[in-house]
């Protein structure tokens, strides 16, 4: 385990994240309340913009809606640069879209489940107004995003899987602890893991926070470095409650972009 990583008190965002009320699609903990008390949302959504790498239609390859047929919209741009990144090619560039046009584009799929990602989506600061519209007009949307990002002030709506990056990453000290006090049983956590140090420091934090008590965590190797069944038998043998994640659209189609 790198002693540069510093872990944050045990029970601290636990604590924070116990008072916090559950958020579902059938019960939007207030979503209607908070569309009505901001008067400038229609005018934000009105003149938002996009830098847009991808929008392609396929099957979701993670989290708990793996194999559900998903319109993914992939956002350019990302300030971490974690080593075994898959999508490089999102880092830079994209397509400047309005936002009316990026609705209609992904309506034109026909398909009622979404997923916003990257690189980081909420690097954009048209990304929240996004979401909101999204969901305003009935998609089931999730957010793929690195944790690095405050979280607290997306819908509520949206399902947000969040990144606790491991040492391997290169990334670890960008983790935004405060995160974990804004998660609830609607969100996802994802570790993605290296080697046994990555998976040892994982089942650290995943303890010492009580995350399976905030939301369903997910335990995910690296491609090409960890081999799936020592991890699967890792997770066996300490009996963590996590879920073994393999990338469904890896298995699928290889790394072609687009799926």
């Amino acid at each position: 385990m790198s002693a540069s990583i510093t872990l944050p008190p045990i029970g601290a965002a636990n604590s924070v994240g116990a008072a916090s009320s559950p958020r579902t699609h059938s019960d939007p903990s207030g979503a209607e309340a908070q569309k009505g008390s901001d008067p400038l949302r229609a005018e934000v959504a009105s003149t938002a913009a996009l830098r847009i790498t991808e929008v392609f239609h396929s099957l979701q390859g993670e989290t708990s809606r793996a194999g559900l047929p998903t319109v993914f919209v992939r956002l350019a741009g990302c300030p971490l640069r974690c080593r075994w990144c898959d999508t490089p090619y999102s880092f830079q560039g994209g397509e400047t879209v309005p936002l009316a046009t990026l609705l209609a584009r992904v309506a034109a799929f026909d398909v009622p489940m979404v997923c916003v990602t990257g690189s980081e989506p909420l690097a954009q600061k048209s990304c929240r107004p996004m979401l909101d519209a999204m969901c305003d007009a009935g998609y089931s949307v999730s957010l793929e995003t690195s944790g690095a990002l405050d979280i607290s002030k997306v819908d509520p709506r949206v399902s947000r899987i969040v990144d606790i990056k491991p040492p391997a990453s290169g990334e670890a000290a960008r983790n935004r602890w405060e995160n974990i006090a804004h998660l609830t049983p609607h969100d996802e956590i994802k570790f993605v893991l290296a080697d046994r140090a990555d998976y040892e420091w994982a089942r650290e934090v995943l303890r010492a926070q009580n995350l399976a008590k905030v939301c369903p965590v997910l335990f995910s190797p690296v491609q090409g470095e960890l081999p799936p069944p020592q991890l699967a038998e890792w997770i066996i043998e300490d009996r963590l409650p996590v879920r073994l994640q393999m990338q469904l659209h890896k298995l699928l189609w290889g790394s072609t972009p687009g799926k």
